[in-house]
């Protein structure tokens, strides 16, 4: 081949690359369910502004959609192809590994491909921090969980906040509860609404929902009964200020935007030491956690960080139990 054309072929592919857009493909719930899906949109919304670029997007509204959409974007060149949630895992096992030459991401799963990046969460340990919060605030001694779809991951979540709670209090009350076990449960304010009621019918004083846009309906209803409530992923604290204990910060938007950005295939974890989970403490909330309340939870995060403090990961033997 000669020089010249080597040189041309070198810069076609090259802009080929540059021209490239990332696809962002949401779950269950959509955009905007202000939990988990919507920290991916400012994620990429974040990038959007940074790059001055465009990326393509698809809301999931039911299951046969995954694959459909997933392939569209592959179709079309986007790279990275960002999925948004485990339940996209079997399409991007299929489809990643049918365009090995684009670069694939997703949060909280594995996928083991060569050009897929898996980003998953100590979610136990963010969980564990608002867990011994809800001990701390709580008048009954009695706190609750509500989580989405009853699957091992959000078994993580309660694990977690079970171990904080009982942690702060050992003679804590935790009762829990699971919305469904279909991918509705993400979106079900509704049913979330009479959980949580049914939970302030038996003491329950403080929740912690992690049920996606369902927890939207747990918050209205602790915010109606006068109880508090512990919001997960984004900082919902300003939606009920008052009312909102806390929020369990979930770094999806992070997580989303470095993927936007450059993919490292393999699997990144993300954690309180990574700076990837936290508890919000901001101007809706700071009335509600006294100076000893966060004294105890920062010093409880301090010890996690640096391994004394162990948190039973719920998905390593499906127990919550060390």
């Amino acid at each position: 081949m000669k020089f010249g054309v080597l040189v041309a072929l070198v810069v076609s592919l090259l802009a080929t690359a540059a021209q490239a857009e990332p696809a962002v493909i949401f779950d269950m719930g959509g955009k905007f369910d202000k939990s988990f899906n919507e920290a991916a949109y400012l994620g990429m919304e974040r990038w959007k502004k940074e790059a001055g670029k465009s990326y393509l997007e698809f809301e999931i509204s039911n299951e046969a959609q995954r694959e459909q959409a997933m392939r569209r974007m592959a179709e079309k060149g986007a790279s990275p192809v960002i999925g948004v949630g485990f339940g996209q895992t079997s399409t991007m096992e299929r489809v990643a590994r049918e365009y090995p030459k684009l670069q694939f991401g997703i949060i909280d799963s594995v996928v083991s491909l060569p050009n897929v990046e898996s980003v998953i969460f100590r979610d136990e340990e963010g969980s564990f921090l608002v867990g011994m919060l809800a001990a701390m605030a709580s008048k009954s001694s009695k706190v609750g969980f509500i989580g989405g779809m009853d699957i091992p991951l959000i078994r993580k979540f309660q694990c977690g906040y079970e171990q904080g709670a009982r942690f702060a209090n050992p003679k804590i009350d935790v009762t829990s509860n699971m919305t469904g076990t279909t991918p509705a449960a993400w979106n079900d304010p509704a049913r979330g609404g009479e959980i949580a009621r049914a939970q302030f019918g038996k003491g329950v004083d403080v929740v912690f929902s992690a049920a996606g846009g369902t927890g939207l309906g747990v918050y209205q209803a602790a915010k109606d009964a006068g109880k508090l409530a512990i919001g997960v992923d984004t900082n919902q604290n300003h939606l009920h200020p008052g009312t909102m204990l806390t929020s369990m910060v979930k770094r999806v938007d992070v997580a989303v935007y470095n993927l936007a950005r450059q993919t490292h295939p393999g699997v990144t974890t993300l954690g309180l030491k990574e700076g990837g989970l936290d508890y919000a403490l901001d101007q809706y909330n700071e009335k509600l956690i006294t100076p000893e309340m966060r004294r105890r939870v920062d010093d409880a995060k301090a010890q996690i960080v640096a391994g004394k403090i162990k948190v039973v990961d719920f998905m390593v033997g499906n127990r919550c139990k060390p």
